[in-house]
C-alpha cells in the first residue's frame, strides 16, 4: 500500500465535492480487500456487521474493540475508510470529543456520530444536546488537523421516530454545527431523499440502501445524493448464505454449498497476504 493517511483523507474529501459514489460496508479485512479489488473508491465500516462477526449485537461492542477494528480496516487497503462510530461512545460532549480524537488516531478518513441514545424510552438526544455533541466532535477534528470528515446522523427512522420534519430540523442543525456530510438512515422514498438533499444543500448527503431497491446509483445521483452506503447489508447477505448452509448441514444435507465461492478463487484473491 502506498497512500498515506493524509492522501487517503484528501481523496475521500474530493469524492464528496461532486458526483455520486458507492460506499460499500465491509465487516472485516478480507471483505475490505475484496471490495478494494472491485474498484470501489472508498469503504465504510458497519457497526452491525462487525458486531455480528464477534458474536455480539449491534451497539454492544466496546469502544476499545471498535478502535482496534478501525485500525485493522485502515491498514487493510489503500482506500479511505469512513467509520461507523455509533453515537460517539459517550452521552456528554466531552466524552464524544475524546472518542473522536481516538478514532482520528486510527487513520480513518471520516466518521459518523449518531443522535441515538440507546434508550428505548427516549431514543433520541434532545436537539440541543445532539448539537452540542456534534460541535464537540467538530472541535476535536479541527484540533486534530481538520482533514477527517464529520458525518452527522439523524436516527429518527432507525429508532422508531419517523418524523420527517424533526429529521430535517436535526440535519440542518447538524450542518450548522459543522457536519461535512448529512445522513438520515431509514428514509426510502424519492420525496424523502429530495427533501433531505434540499434541506442541507450544498452539504453532501449519504443515503442508505440496505435491501433490494428499484433505485439505482444513477437514480440517486439524479436526486442529488452524493454517496450511497449499504450498512450491514453485505454482512447480512453473507450471514444468510452461511445460515442456509449450516441449517442444511443440521438436517443432514449438503445442498447449502451450491453457491459457495471456490477455495482456489479465494486463495488467489488473497495470495499477497496481509
Amino acid at each position: 500500500m502506498s497512500r498515506t493517511i493524509t492522501e487517503k483523507r484528501a481523496a475521500f474529501r474530493a469524492l464528496h465535492a461532486s458526483g455520486c459514489f458507492m460506499l460499500p460496508n465491509p465487516w472485516d479485512t478480507g471483505s475490505a480487500r475484496y471490495l478494494a479489488s472491485l474498484g470501489f473508491q472508498a469503504i465504510a465500516t458497519t457497526s452491525s456487521g462487525f458486531a455480528w462477526s464477534t458474536g455480539r449485537a449491534d451497539n454492544h461492542v466496546t469502544r476499545e474493540i471498535i478502535l482496534a477494528h478501525l485500525r485493522d480496516m485502515v491498514a487493510a487497503t489503500d482506500l479511505p475508510v469512513n467509520a461507523d462510530f455509533e453515537n460517539g461512545f459517550g452521552d456528554n460532549p466531552a466524552d464524544v470529543a475524546q472518542s473522536v480524537k481516538l478514532a482520528i488516531e486510527t487513520g480513518v478518513a471520516g466518521l459518523s456520530i449518531e443522535d441515538s441514545t440507546g434508550n428505548a424510552e427516549s431514543p433520541l438526544f434532545p436537539l440541543e444536546v445532539a448539537v452540542e455533541r456534534l460541535e464537540a466532535a467538530r472541535q476535536a477534528i479541527d484540533e486534530s488537523g481538520g482533514d477527517t470528515l464529520l458525518i452527522g446522523r439523524a436516527e429518527n427512522f432507525f429508532v422508531g421516530v419517523p418524523d420527517m420534519n424533526d429529521t430535517l430540523t436535526r440535519l440542518k442543525a447538524y450542518a450548522a454545527a459543522g457536519a461535512d456530510c448529512l445522513y438520515a438512515p431509514g428514509i426510502q422514498t424519492r420525496e424523502q431523499i429530495k427533501a433531505v438533499v434540499a434541506a442541507v444543500a450544498p452539504r453532501p448527503v449519504n443515503v442508505l440502501i440496505g435491501s433490494q431497491s428499484t433505485l439505482t446509483l444513477q437514480d440517486l445521483a439524479a436526486l442529488g445524493v452524493r454517496r450511497v452506503s449499504v450498512g450491514g447489508a453485505l454482512a447480512r447477505a453473507a450471514w444468510g448464505g452461511f445460515m442456509r448452509a449450516a441449517q442444511s448441514l443440521a438436517n443432514g444435507r449438503f445442498d447449502g454449498f451450491a453457491d459457495a465461492a471456490s477455495g482456489a478463487q479465494l486463495n488467489a484473491q488473497f495470495l499477497d497476504g496481509a
